[in-house]
């Protein structure tokens, strides 16, 4: 519609005004009165459907890349890290969409006016022309180099986004530790850094990214002056009319107007391309974890046989030659000092993490072969932090399979948290996000309950009766021993804890120490028994 404007005005020019026909200059504003209505509609429309296609790419492309983190194991994630993950599911998703949106509205129309002015002004004046042509090479090399020394900047900026989000999640994370120890200030000094170096870094692509708009203005308005002069020449010599000469300028304008505008888009695109690169870089990586193939065995006796583990880039190993034998039905415990394994060992069992060396079988069968959905519905696991979700007690209750108010009821009174939901007023209590409403003995119990739900074959409570009183661990304990069939590893570093344990494992240094029951191991090793006289005075 554009193109056609700058001919209509021409015409008003060399032949209205001239010829003194008013109604020739009506009839000629109302066709541009026209055009300027049907690009109003044209450009509404598009700029509709370009969001509606940026938005339902971005949603899609969230949907897809939260569903691939979803299948990292937790090697990959601890090797990623969740800060980086988070930025590029928000700040770089947004970037990729406001890029697509700019795109679509104009990437798709301005090279089509840009390129129309050109072919109109070659067919009014080939010389004028030629300005035309020599000027889009200029440009075309200008954006080339803004192109070139801002995307590499724009991913650093993203870098340093990651740097500060990580920051703040820690810092809003850990509030109560950092008060605690009058950190305040630190932090704020150490967060001003990482945020000094992100505004710099903004500044240093900003002062490139700004040359752009001021070069387009400066190209275009020295060929908008050569072509003020060449047509000035040539209306005095009767070659062209002052209309031509206008409508030449008015295509100049237009291409002034569609490359300030792509200048505006490119820099948005610098930014969409470096978020994109690093969105791809989350879908480049591959999966690790194994599903398996077979079923869950019905006999569950546990075998480790010469097991070791060493984290993603960890350095020595978190446990070293692990062997042991565990009977189904049988109660675990495992001890040993802060950092000598007892996670990591435990956290082999579900496959959190693969065993470096050796082997942890389950009724024979390796569990890297076992069907990853059965082998983590069959074992029920209690992290030390004790992590609950926004949403009513029977939401968290029904986390891993859809239960009745009857298997969530016993669930709870095994994990001695009935008193609890009595005391809230029933399951439809509304717990906070991350269980801010509930003590930490109380939350404790409630995500012991949340693995009884699953009905599990194996039950690991990596630490998760640290905030019981005796009494309470005393009964918890307990009403677990009743539960037949049930195999359960308790780690702990309480002695009372684990002392009525079938079996006791000892860790010291990723080491297996001693391997047995209280009464032994008081005699023959020298670690447990040091633990044991520590907590009892002896």
């Amino acid at each position: 519609m554009e193109l056609i404007v700058p001919l209509v005005v021409a015409k008003i020019i060399d032949v209205g005004i001239p010829s003194g026909d008013r109604m020739y200059v009506v009839y000629a504003c109302l066709i541009i009165v026209g055009f300027g209505i049907l690009g109003l509609v044209f450009s509404l429309s598009g700029q509709y459907f370009a969001a509606k296609a940026a938005v339902g790419f971005s949603k899609g492309m969230r949907y897809e890349m939260f569903k691939h983190i979803g299948k990292f194991s937790y090697s990959q994630l601890d090797t990623i890290g969740t800060a980086t993950l988070i930025t590029r599911m928000t700040s770089d998703s947004n970037q990729v969409q406001t890029g697509i949106n700019l795109t679509l509205r104009l990437l798709l129309r301005s090279p089509f006016v840009v390129f129309g002015a050109m072919i109109a002004a070659f067919l009014i004046d080939v010389q004028s022309g030629y300005i035309f042509l020599a000027a889009v090479p200029v440009l075309s090399l200008v954006i080339f180099l803004i192109m070139f020394f801002s995307v590499p900047m724009y991913k650093k900026v993203q870098k340093n986004v990651d740097d500060v989000l990580l920051s703040t999640r820690e810092n809003l994370t850990g509030a109560r530790v950092l008060r605690a120890f009058c950190l305040e200030e630190k932090e704020i000094e150490s967060f001003d850094v990482k945020n000094e170096k992100l505004t710099n870094m903004q500044k240093r692509v900003g002062r490139i990214s700004a040359l752009l708009n001021p070069l387009t203005f400066a190209v275009i308005n020295v060929a908008i002056i050569c072509i003020i002069y060449v047509g000035g020449i040539k209306v005095y010599d009767g070659v062209l009319s002052q209309g031509e000469v206008v409508a030449l300028y008015n295509y100049m304008s237009q291409i002034l107007i569609e490359l300030i505008k792509c200048a505006n888009l490119i820099v948005s695109l610098n930014k969409a391309v470096a978020s994109a690169h690093r969105i791809q870089a989350v879908f480049d990586v591959v999966p690790d974890e194994r599903k398996g193939e077979k079923d869950f065995p019905e006999n569950f006796d546990i075998e480790f046989k010469d097991v070791s583990l060493r984290y993603s880039n960890g350095g020595d190993y978190a446990v070293t030659g692990v062997n042991f034998k565990a009977k189904s039905g049988e109660t675990i415990g495992v001890i040993g000092g802060t950092g000598s394994g007892k996670t990591s060992l435990v956290n082999l069992l579900p496959r959190f993490y693969e065993a470096t060396k050796g082997e942890v079988l389950i009724g024979g069968e390796n569990v890297n072969d076992i069907d990853f959905e059965q082998l983590r519905l069959s074992i029920g696991v209690v992290p030390q932090k004790a992590v609950l979700f926004k949403g009513t007690i029977r939401d968290n209750m029904c986390f891993g399979k859809k239960a009745s108010d009857e298997e969530i009821e016993k669930a709870l009174k095994v994990a001695q948290a009935d008193e609890i939901v009595k005391l809230k007023g029933g399951l439809d209590f509304m717990v906070e996000q991350n269980g801010q409403n509930l003590s930490g003995g109380q939350k404790q119990r409630l995500t012991i309950a949340r693995a009884l739900v699953l009905n599990p074959k194996i039950l690991i409570l990596d630490d998760s009766a640290s905030a019981l009183d005796y009494r309470t661990d005393y009964k918890l304990r307990s009403a677990l021993k009743e539960l037949k069939g049930l195999t359960t590893f308790i780690v702990s570093q309480r002695t009372s804890s684990i002392m009525y344990a079938d079996k006791i494992i000892v860790l010291d240094a990723g080491k297996v120490v001693g391997i047995g029951k209280h009464e032994k191991l008081l005699e023959t090793c020298e670690v447990y028994r040091q633990i044991y006289n520590s907590q009892t005075g002896a």
